[in-house]
């Protein structure tokens, strides 16, 4: 207290201290890390004193060591008897395991076969005989028996749960036995009645039954229970104990055994099937010829190329003979004949030339292992050497195989001056040519192989035919063999070629042969410009025929837009579903004018389509709003119409029929008339997402659509509709009614893919191009792999159009999208209160004349008039009695219907 007012007496003192502050700041920021340094030095020196050694530890580790060390001699000595399991990997031994096991049967057999005395004999006495009863004999064997088998067999660990519960149910039952047979005592008469009987496990077992059910019933189910345990231990089937006893017969000598050259050794038929499949494995000649033909790569490469092209396949270099080994000049001509097609395709070499210093091969290997003679591989142009032998050339390019193609027409004249140049196929790249067989096609024919013979399905693979994403492996079956047996294997067949997406065709369309199909781990690429290539699509003149893929085995798909005559596309996000209509598209422009086909395009998702925003065989600009979409669809019906009053009116059935006459000057207009008739074009529409527009209008949409499919085909107005939400909601049952031609691209779920198919098969598709193709007229899909155009290449086709020809839209597909500009008569001094009742009723979704009243204080009729205003704009649904009207306008759209009420555009 008296320090206080000392230090309140020296102010002057404050100044003479001021300017040593800093340096008194200075000081006692270095102090400070030196009053900190020693805490934090000790607190990292903690952990670092280790803790005495334990006396106890290393008693107990020294006890292990040496306990573990005994154990192993005498493993070692046990395995080295007989066939044990010899140098055994350290980490599956359990001798330790094992020797006390042993140590536990010397103390039981010496507490039951020698009345051991002492504490430790009453304790074997009281826990093994108290246990067990009169067996407590058999204990000590069956301790030593568990011992020996750990010590010989500790790698396989899988059959101890089995004897385990084996031998609990075995003992059950025969203690059971043992105790109704000597009387069955009670607990009264003492513990040494009981273990004189079947002890407290048979006690425990056989009092409750025949407590319940007397011994006349106890008995037989022990009986049971002891055979049970006996077949678990033992690991047999039921319908194999005769096998077995037959086979203790013979070994015991009382039954003799049956001659080995016939099948009367076997008990069943699996033992006949399994003798039989010895002799169909590879290296064995003893086949039977009522069987399918085994399948050899070399002749299964040739069949299919043959198949695929149509004619006998020629080999390019001379067949080398089967008896000579193959030389470095074959081996170098297959070599660069395959680097040399993939160079100038642009493809990746096949594992053939990567596998050469393995062999050129890959197939079935002799007995002494060697590789047999190399599959010759078409090279380049062979050549006389010197010596006259035919080398191949390896420095040219092998020439193209000559084709019987038609001359292209490359201009068409348009109506009056205008000469319209269809694309060159050159701005398409070319793509590689497909693969016959590979690598990873023979180590799967070898796979299913081994499952049949694995699962004693008498059938075999007798070829495959390659494409560009999936492989079909042709698999014939021997005589009197379901084909449920092999479609059983479907998972087992997935397990053993390591992929999921594995699908069975039974059988083949037009074949006597079940098809697998699995993926191929080396995948293609389809190029559009191959598809528009092939010479079957020069000599068709169809300005619809669009490309659309490959086929499972190897042959281009195209087909006819005009034939369809519909087409629905649908599958999830990242299937494929895009690059498809850009294909549909591209191949419309590169074979056709504007004057044959004209389109609509629907883009609700405004990005998928715009490439093609300007080119002339649009009919009016890309559709991005939905509204306008269905407009447009309207306006496609009153088009249909206008097509068929003049196919009625000059006594004509189809558009092109129409068309020809009218090119020919059959058809003349009627006199006074200033018509000028011309020829119909194609129309084609094309939406992307129908979703948006089912959403949006789904009863306008629905009925224009069904309108569309059921009438349009022979106006020639064809429709595609994509989707990638396939629900029953979107594709409804008139649209997939009227919609025959389906194209399903991988699915998430198996409903969707019912919506799009009516079967199952596109959840099972892996993407990427992968899908199903069911046109119309057609059984079954057909598995195929989408052809993809590339964006510079749909910019360049754009472009080349752009230039030809300048578009020329149509106005009246957009005239029913222009709003009333006046409020209608009909709605009069109304206007106010038809917008309330209108928000009203669009807000709360409930559409109720009383309502009205209610809520707006109107009389009856003023209610009733203004739902029936309501009903005239599609606000509301019509009548229905009592019940409240349907409301046909969500609470988004609330704004354009206010709008449309008091004649302003929407905007």
């Amino acid at each position: 207290m008296a320090s206080r007012p000392s230090a309140a007496k020296k102010p002057p003192a404050k100044k003479a201290a001021a300017p040593a502050k800093a340096p008194a700041r200075k000081a006692a920021a270095k102090k400070a890390p030196a009053k900190k340094a020693p805490a934090r030095k000790a607190a990292a020196k903690k952990p670092a004193p280790k803790p005495a050694p334990s006396p106890t530890g290393g008693v107990y580790r020294l006890v292990r060591a040496l306990w573990l060390g005994l154990a192993h001699a005498v493993g070692a000595v046990f395995r080295g008897i007989g066939q044990g399991a010899k140098n055994l990997d350290p980490a599956h031994r359990k001798d330790g395991v094992a020797l006390l096991l042993l140590a536990l049967a010397l103390i039981v057999a010496a507490g039951t076969w020698a009345d051991l005395k002492g504490p430790v004999g009453d304790l074997v006495e009281i826990l093994v005989t108290g246990a067990f009863g009169r067996l407590d004999l058999l204990v000590p064997i069956v301790l030593a028996v568990i011992a020996t088998r750990f010590i010989r067999h500790p790698e396989k660990p899988e059959a101890n749960g089995r004897i385990v519960i084996g031998l609990s149910a075995l003992l059950v039952g025969v203690l059971g036995q043992i105790h109704i047979a000597c009387g069955s005592p009670a607990r009264s008469a003492g513990m040494q009645a009981i273990r004189d009987a079947g002890g407290l496990i048979g006690w425990g077992a056989a009092t409750p039954l025949t407590f319940m059910m007397t011994e006349v019933l106890a008995v037989p189910l022990l009986v049971l229970l002891t055979v049970f345990g006996l077949l678990v231990v033992t690991a047999t089937p039921v319908n194999a104990i005769p096998q077995r006893l037959r086979q203790l017969g013979v070994r015991l000598g009382i039954v003799h055994e049956p001659a080995t050259d016939e099948y009367t050794e076997y008990g069943d038929d699996d033992a006949r099937y399994e003798e039989q499949w010895r002799e169909a494995l590879p290296g064995r000649s003893g086949r039977r010829s009522s069987g399918p033909a085994a399948y050899d790569p070399d002749t299964a490469e040739q069949e299919a190329l043959s198949r695929r092209r149509g004619r006998p396949r020629r080999a390019a270099v001379p067949q080398p003979a089967s008896d000579r080994e193959p030389d470095a000049v074959d081996i170098a001509a297959a070599a660069a004949a395959d680097l040399d097609g993939a160079v100038l395709h642009g493809m990746p070499p096949s594992p053939l030339v990567a596998d050469l210093t393995q062999g050129v091969r890959i197939g079935d290997r002799d007995r002494t292992g060697e590789a047999t003679a190399p599959t010759p591989v078409p090279a380049a142009r062979p050549r006389q050497d010197q010596a006259g032998s035919a080398v191949p050339d390896l420095t040219k390019t092998p020439p193209p195989e000559p084709r019987d193609m038609p001359a292209r027409a490359e201009q068409l004249q348009l109506s009056g001056d205008i000469t319209y140049a269809l694309p060159s196929l050159d701005l398409l790249t070319r793509g590689g040519p497909g693969k016959a067989r590979s690598a990873a096609n023979d180590a799967i024919v070898a796979a299913l192989t081994n499952v049949f013979t694995e699962f004693k399905v008498d059938a075999a693979v007798t070829g495959f035919t390659r494409g560009p994403t999936v492989t079909r492996y042709e698999v014939e079956l021997g005589p009197a063999v379901k084909v449920e047996r092999i479609t059983a294997l479907t998972k087992n067949i997935a397990y053993a070629v390591a992929s999921p997406d594995v699908r069975i065709i039974s059988p083949i369309p037009g074949k006597s042969a079940v098809g697998i199909e699995i993926p191929n781990t080396d995948r293609e690429m389809v190029n559009l410009g191959d598809v528009l290539r092939l010479a079957e699509s020069a000599e068709d003149d169809d300005p619809m025929l669009v490309a659309f893929g490959k086929d499972v085995e190897g042959g281009y798909v195209m087909h006819s837009l005009a034939k369809m005559p519909h087409m629905l596309v649908a599958g999830a996000t990242g299937s494929g579903k895009s690059s498809c209509i850009n294909c549909l598209i591209t191949s419309v422009m590169m074979r056709a004018t504007p004057e044959d086909v004209r389109m609509i395009l629907v883009d609700p998702k405004r990005v998928e389509l715009t490439a093609y925003e300007g080119i002339p065989h649009l009919i009016t600009p890309i559709i991005t709003n939905p509204k306008r979409a269905a407009e447009a669809l309207q306006w496609v019906v009153r088009e249909m119409d206008l097509r068929y009053d003049d196919l009625a009116a000059y006594g004509y059935r189809h558009i092109d029929d129409f068309n020809q006459a009218v090119r020919e000057g059959k058809v003349k207009p009627p006199e006074g008339s200033e018509r000028e008739l011309q020829p119909y074009p194609y129309l084609l529409v094309i939406v992307d997402e129908l979703a948006d527009l089912m959403m949006v209008a789904p009863r306008d949409v629905e009925d224009a659509i069904v309108r569309i499919t059921q009438l349009a085909r022979a106006a020639g107005i064809h429709l595609v509709l994509a989707t990638q939400r396939p629900s029953v909601d979107v594709v409804t049952g008139l649209i997939k009614a009227n919609v025959p031609s389906r194209l399903a691209f991988a699915t998430s779920s198996l409903a969707d893919s019912r919506v799009i198919l009516d079967q199952p098969g596109a959840e099972k598709l892996i993407g990427k191009g992968d899908g199903l193709f069911l046109p119309m007229g057609a059984n079954k899909p057909i598995r195929m792999q989408g052809a993809f155009v590339t964006e510079a290449e749909v910019a360049a086709v754009v472009q080349h159009c752009k230039e030809q020809m300048a578009p020329v839209f149509r106005d009246d597909v957009v005239v029913g999208t222009k709003q009333k500009k006046e409020i209608d008569e009909d709605i009069g001094d109304d206007l106010d209160l038809l917008c309330q009742a209108a928000e009203l009723v669009v807000s709360t979704q409930f559409g109720s004349t009383s309502m009205l009243q209610r809520k707006l204080r109107v009389g009856f009729a003023k209610a009733g008039r203004l739902m029936d205003l309501m009903e005239s704009r599609n606000i509301v649904g019509p009548s229905e009695g009592s019940k409240a009207r349907d409301v046909l306008v969500k609470p988004d759209e609330l704004d354009g219907v206010l709008a449309m009420i008091r004649g302003e555009s929407e905007g």
